[in-house]
């Protein structure tokens, strides 16, 4: 069997340091005999005990290893971080979160390179992670297989016998709100936030089993995919089929238009382009804006309408959604499992017209992500305009400046925040915040005040959970001098969704002239990993990337 890379452990020409490469393998309890032939794949796990999400990954590695090991290679795990968004929010651990995307990046890259893995199956549920890794397959070109976690189930399934929506929106009982906000069970909560629209994304690139990455993280179905995936990466190694060969510019723009037709998060602004600048790739924001208007909004997938995850996996999963938007989709991108994205178009059912309807039934005209620009956002910021009622598409009105997500929390609990006016968040960018950290507090905040014509906007982003006229990633951020850092109380700020613009009511002379005048706030002081974090860290707007050399 081919060992294109691990074959550097078992080259005996530079003895008698080869002996002691050997010796040490051996005591892993390897066969060596079988090892010198067989090709050596990295199980590359994000398993965590305090994550819903990876908390059952162990069990699906295990089936993993089972599969390698069927297919005739021996399998070795090892683990990243997998931080969660959800238990991180409201306190200064959501500084931490979006960092470790590029830390696991770099953690899988020289971990692999090092260690002269053939392959890798990678396995991960969540935000942050999945790009991470996707980041790192980019990088490595080895032969690389994906399997999602899936989606988990909410607690609002379990105690209804009968469950129309799982939108917390949709409810008024606080049982039922909470049943909406809490994960039944392992995988990913079960909206279409970052974790499930990564889960979807894994699977429009190519890099899954197709129809697997919706499949519900506690089912059998499940377990048997991951002996799939272990099987199959043994098959790739052999035919030396590479991630580059599958996450290429036209399977990122199928990507990208399968987020837009599923109402995906925010976060995919950050993320794609960051997997695409690692493929020696570009993918901008504009880009955002041309895919949202070539596909509508399909699904009304929570918090963008009633149904959850699960019912769009009963209905036909990500197979099902590119039946519907087949005919703006490059139909010859590979996929890891063989074939090309044309199999999978023909070969998809659709079981519910209802989650997953015709384009002319769809819950909104376009794409969800679009990115808006103007003199406040000069390089560009993002909302999700399938979550925003229509009456707010268009909106202006006076700016209530806050220093901090912490500051803003204080108003909305003092009930300080006025109908009208639009809540400005700054200084939680990349490096203001440090961090980048969500404002998700926030924004349940203001809902909870029943407030029904307010928007926001901030320099730092959202959760996928946000919904309404959230304006996100303004850049640059103030942090960088941009111009949300000349803001006043009182600015008339204008917000037009359908004309992709943000803009603040003051001449061009007017914002240079208060931008020289002032000094970007410093953020708290920052030691460690965030100390070399933010010496490098780019702007939103180019995925919040680190400077290379």
């Amino acid at each position: 069997m081919k060992k294109p890379v691990s074959k550097d452990i078992f080259d005996g020409s530079d003895f008698p340091i080869s002996d002691v490469r050997m010796g040490v393998f051996q005591g892993t309890g390897a066969d060596l005999e079988e090892a010198k032939v067989k090709p050596i794949i990295a199980i590359v796990n994000s398993h965590t005990e305090i994550n819903p999400g990876h908390a059952h990954l162990a069990n699906l590695a295990m089936r993993v290893r089972e599969g390698v090991f069927a297919a005739g290679g021996i399998p070795f795990e090892f683990n990243v971080p997998a931080p969660c968004d959800g238990i991180s929010e409201g306190h200064p651990g959501m500084k931490f979160i979006l960092p470790q995307r590029d830390l696991i990046a770099d953690m899988v890259e020289i971990h692999v390179r090092s260690m002269r893995f053939d392959g890798m199956v990678m396995i991960a549920s969540c935000d942050k992670i999945i790009p991470g890794m996707l980041m790192a397959a980019a990088r490595l070109d080895l032969p690389t297989v994906f399997l999602t976690g899936g989606p988990s189930e909410m607690v609002l399934r379990q105690r209804k016998t009968s469950c129309s929506s799982v939108n917390f929106p949709d409810h008024s009982d606080p049982a039922d709100q909470m049943g909406c906000l809490t994960s039944g069970s392992c995988g990913a909560c079960e909206i279409i936030g970052t974790a499930n629209t990564f889960q979807c994304i894994a699977e429009a690139l190519g890099m899954t089993l197709p129809g697997s990455a919706n499949i519900p993280g506690y089912t059998a179905d499940k377990a048997r995919v991951a002996r799939a995936c272990g099987r199959q990466i043994v098959k790739n190694v052999q035919e030396g089929l590479t991630a580059r060969q599958i996450m290429t510019k036209e399977s990122l723009i199928n990507a990208l238009l399968l987020v837009q037709a599923v109402g995906g998060s925010t976060n995919t602004a950050l993320h794609l382009p960051a997997i695409a600048r690692e493929l020696g790739l570009e993918l901008t924001l504009e880009e955002f804006n041309v895919a949202a208007k070539k596909v509508p909004t399909l699904c009304a997938i929570a918090p963008n309408g009633p149904y959850g995850v699960l019912d769009l996996y009963r209905s036909g999963g990500v197979p099902g959604v590119l039946k519907r938007i087949a005919e703006d989709l490059d139909l010859n991108c590979g996929n890891t499992f063989g074939g090309t994205l044309q199999d999978v178009v023909a070969n998809a059912q659709i079981t519910d017209e209802n989650v997953i309807p015709e384009r002319s039934n769809c819950h909104y005209p376009e794409g969800g992500l679009v990115a808006l620009f103007g003199n406040l956002a000069p390089e560009g910021s993002v909302v999700k305009q399938s979550a925003v009622d229509p009456n707010m598409y268009k909106f202006s009105g006076p700016a209530r400046i806050f220093e901090s997500e912490h500051a803003c929390l204080e108003a909305i609990r003092n009930k300080t925040i006025q109908e009208g006016e639009v809540v400005v968040i700054r200084n939680e960018g990349p490096k203001g915040g440090p961090g980048m950290p969500e404002t998700l507090a926030v924004t349940i905040g203001l809902k909870l005040l029943g407030l029904q014509r307010v928007a926001l906007i901030t320099d730092g982003r959202f959760s996928g959970a946000t919904s309404g006229p959230c304006v996100g990633h303004v850049s640059p951020e103030a942090a960088d001098g941009g111009p949300i850092a000349a803001l006043d109380d009182g600015d008339i700020i204008r917000i037009d969704i359908p004309s992709r613009a943000i803009a603040v009511e003051l001449s061009d002379e007017a914002l240079k002239e208060r931008l020289a005048s002032r000094k970007p706030s410093p953020h708290a002081p920052v030691d460690g990993y965030m100390q070399r974090y933010v010496s490098t860290v780019t702007s939103a707007a180019k995925g919040a990337v680190l400077e290379k050399p």
